[in-house]
C-alpha cells in the first residue's frame, strides 16, 4: 500500500532562527521596536495583519543578528530575508528600503519605553527582568547592539547619538538629585555589563540561574545610581 506524500497545508512550516544575541526593533521571536497595528473589536487582530506584524518582527529580528555582526555596509537584503524566512520584494514592501530597514533597527526608541516602564522605585529591577526576559524570552535585548556601533562606521556615530539621546537622556530625565546624566550613564553601564555576560559571554553559571535570584542580587547595583548619594 503506497503512502500519499503530506499536502502542503499538512506539512508543518520550518520554525524561524532564534536570534541568541541582540535587536530590536522590533518576531517569530518578538521584537519590542516593532510598529504594532491597532487590534481588531473584541481585541481580535484580523489575520492578515497577524501575519504582518509577524513577518516585519521577524525581519527586524534578522536584521539585529546581523547587525551584532558585521558592518552596516556587508549586510544584504538577500541575508537578512533568508534568515527571516521572507523574500526580498517582502522587505522592500514592509520598510522601503535597507536603510530605511536599518534606521528602525539602530533606533532605541521603543526598546527604551519597554525598558524604563516602571516607578523610579523599582525601575533598577524591571530594568535587569526586563534585559534578561527580552534574551530568554525573544532572543533579542532592548540596548545591547550599542556595543557593536565601531563595527558601523559613519552609521555607528548614529547608532551612539540614538543611544545617547533615547536612552541614557530619556534616563536622566527621570531621575532626581544631583548628576543625573552622570547616574544615568552609570546605571546603563551597569546593566550593559549583564547584558553581555549573559547574552554574550553567555556564562554558564549566569544562564543557569533562576532569573528572580540574578534580578534579586544584581537590581540593587543599578537602582544604587538611580538614587542620589545621602547627603
Amino acid at each position: 500500500m503506497t503512502t500519499r506524500p503530506p499536502t502542503a497545508t499538512e506539512q508543518d512550516a520550518p520554525a524561524a532562527p532564534r536570534d541568541p544575541g541582540a535587536t530590536r526593533d522590533t518576531v517569530a521571536p518578538q521584537d519590542p521596536g516593532a510598529t504594532r497595528d491597532t487590534a481588531a473589536p473584541q481585541d481580535q487582530a484580523a489575520p492578515g495583519r497577524r501575519d504582518a506584524e509577524a513577518t516585519k518582527a521577524a525581519i527586524l529580528t534578522a536584521a539585529r543578528y546581523f547587525l551584532a555582526r558585521q558592518g552596516h555596509a556587508g549586510i544584504t537584503l538577500k541575508a537578512v530575508a533568508e534568515r527571516a524566512g521572507v523574500s526580498p520584494p517582502l522587505i522592500l514592501k514592509y520598510f522601503g528600503s535597507k536603510d530605511a530597514l536599518f534606521a528602525r533597527v539602530m533606533s532605541f526608541e521603543a526598546d527604551a519605553a519597554g525598558l524604563f516602564d516602571a516607578p523610579l522605585p523599582e525601575l533598577g529591577r524591571h530594568m535587569v527582568r526586563h534585559v534578561l526576559r527580552s534574551q530568554l524570552d525573544r532572543g533579542t535585548d532592548p540596548v545591547l547592539r550599542i556595543v557593536f556601533a565601531p563595527l558601523h562606521g559613519e552609521r555607528g556615530d548614529v547608532l551612539r547619538a540614538n543611544f545617547r539621546v533615547q536612552v541614557t537622556e530619556r534616563l536622566a530625565g527621570r531621575l532626581t538629585g544631583p548628576d543625573a546624566a552622570l547616574r544615568a550613564e552609570l546605571a546603563v553601564g551597569v546593566l550593559l555589563g549583564l547584558s553581555a555576560m549573559y547574552g554574550l559571554a553567555r556564562g554558564p553559571r549566569l544562564r543557569a540561574s533562576a532569573i528572580e535570584d540574578i534580578v534579586a542580587r544584581y537590581a540593587p547595583a543599578v537602582q544604587s545610581q538611580l538614587t542620589p548619594l545621602p547627603g
